[in-house]
């Protein structure tokens, strides 16, 4: 879930240079994810994300208000989460961390820097027994 579309790119970009194949769908803002996790909820054959990439600054619901609902949820609530924020707020990652997040990736300025997002995010789904694809 990402509001910037420069950040989306770049998200795009670090993904495919670390050659993760996935299919990604962006969520403009917090409304539009909860609906999203709502909507897996209630039914069944609704794909379900191995991997929310959150970006904690969004629009209209916070991102820790998106990860709250998906930790209660029935299908998400296992889902990795990868925060993804330009904060460097020890305050912000202790709150995300609390509320389950598997990772916190604070968005640099420069270009390769944004780049090693890819790593993290192979690294994460690596950690997991069944190695899914990414999803976000």
């Amino acid at each position: 879930m990402e509001d910037n579309k420069a950040d989306v790119f770049l998200i795009r970009e670090a993904m495919a240079a670390a050659k993760i194949n996935a299919d990604l769908d962006v969520l403009q803002d917090g409304e539009k994810a909860v609906q999203f996790f709502e909507q897996v909820d209630s039914d069944d054959s609704a794909a379900c994300p191995d991997l929310v990439i959150l970006d904690i600054n969004l629009p209209k619901k916070h991102g820790g208000e998106v990860l709250r609902q998906m930790r209660r949820s029935c299908r998400s609530a296992n889902v990795l989460v990868l925060a993804v924020t330009s904060s460097h707020s020890a305050i912000d990652r202790e709150a995300m961390v609390k509320l389950g997040v598997n990772g916190y990736f604070c968005k640099p300025s420069a270009y390769d820097d944004f780049m090693k997002l890819g790593e993290v995010v192979k690294e994460l789904l690596r950690s997991t027994p069944e190695a899914p694809a990414a999803s976000g």
